[in-house]
């Protein structure tokens, strides 16, 4: 369901057409690949066969996967730590990420960010930051950068719950706002803060409702909901490519797994999990497939096999691919050509 925040209450919300057939199974392949991946990085973990930080979006895939396929592949990504669904999503190439994550020279930042860091200019992922909110100022400066060449790609920031307690988050909207950037503020509220409940940390029910502070449109939405997320996404894509400004959208759902691999969240409460996973993004989605007509089970089974055997292949090549040289701690510090 799309919900208009108060801020626009006294505005028409748009009745926007809900996705095809044809979108739908692509969100789903996304949706797709992110769970796969993430199942799999897992158990390379646990096995010891990768040793890296991970921080799992099991639960969030809908979220991004619905967003970019509105998306252009030069509109910019701005992510933090937990983004391996944000990379997947925008269509970050899966050997490359992969081998990044296992620390080999073939990766996309040549084995030096390592998963907390993923860039890939190429695909629109300009940043992954490991600092909470740190990502939306820096959004705000490409959006800056594309309003001021006249280019048209448009910035998609996302950060969890917690980051809409910090000042970035408070200053970067409110500049945005006043400077009509094209730039979407996507808060993938998943309830909890690390290790801190939303009612614990934060003074609102909605962040959406943060919005109106700044006089920025803003949208509830179920990040859950496929057909709900692309809407409320298709709604802040068009205001921003169109010169109408930023939008603050707040995707509920949920963090099935702990803040991080290893952290067994004995802190959320069974029943709360246990609600949120019968509400699984994965599943709903496949069923509506299936049930609607889209997809056959056959299909759908085919294309998950085929993710399955991508992943398997990248899993390989990155575990065949050499190391950075020692010398490369040396480079890609600091811009040769800029006179210090």
């Amino acid at each position: 369901m799309l919900i208009s925040t108060e801020n626009e209450k006294d505005r028409p919300l748009e009745r926007l057409n809900g996705p095809d057939g044809a979108t739908l199974l692509n969100i789903y392949g996304k949706v797709s690949l992110i769970k796969q991946c993430d199942e799999r990085l897992i158990r390379l973990i646990r096995s010891g066969r990768l040793a890296a930080p991970y921080y799992s979006p099991r639960g969030q895939e809908v979220i991004p996967a619905a967003i970019s396929v509105l998306l252009n592949d030069d509109d910019y990504v701005v992510t933090i730590y937990r983004g391996l669904h944000d990379h997947l999503a925008k269509g970050v190439p899966l050997k490359g990420l992969l081998a990044e994550y296992f620390g080999r020279a073939a990766g996309h930042c040549k084995g030096k960010g390592g998963p907390m860091h993923i860039t890939h200019p190429a695909s629109g992922v300009v940043m992954t930051t490991g600092i909470v909110g740190s990502g939306i100022p820096i959004a705000n400066g490409l959006g800056w950068a594309s309003q001021l060449r006249g280019d048209g790609r448009i910035a998609v920031t996302n950060f969890g719950d917690g980051a809409s307690n910090i000042g970035a988050f408070h200053e970067g909207l409110n500049l945005a706002a006043v400077w009509k950037l094209p730039v979407i503020f996507v808060c993938q509220n998943n309830q909890w803060a690390e290790h801190t409940s939303l009612a614990g940390g934060t003074s609102v029910t909605d962040i959406a409702n943060r919005g109106a502070a700044y006089d920025m449109p803003s949208i509830l939405v179920d990040g859950n909901d496929a057909r709900a997320m692309w809407g409320a996404a298709r709604e802040a894509v068009e205001r921003a490519r169109n010169g109408g400004g930023p939008t603050l959208i707040e995707a509920k759902t949920f963090r099935f797994n702990g803040h991080n691999l290893g952290d067994p969240a004995h802190y959320i409460p069974e029943e709360e999990l246990a609600a949120w996973q019968l509400r699984d993004p994965h599943p709903a989605l496949r069923a509506l497939l299936i049930a609607e007509g889209h997809a056959t089970e056959a299909e759908i089974a085919a294309i998950e096999e085929s993710i399955a055997a991508e992943i398997e292949d990248a899993v390989a090549y990155a575990m065949e691919q050499p190391y950075p040289d020692e010398s490369e701690g040396r480079l890609d510090i600091y811009d040769e050509e800029i006179a210090i």
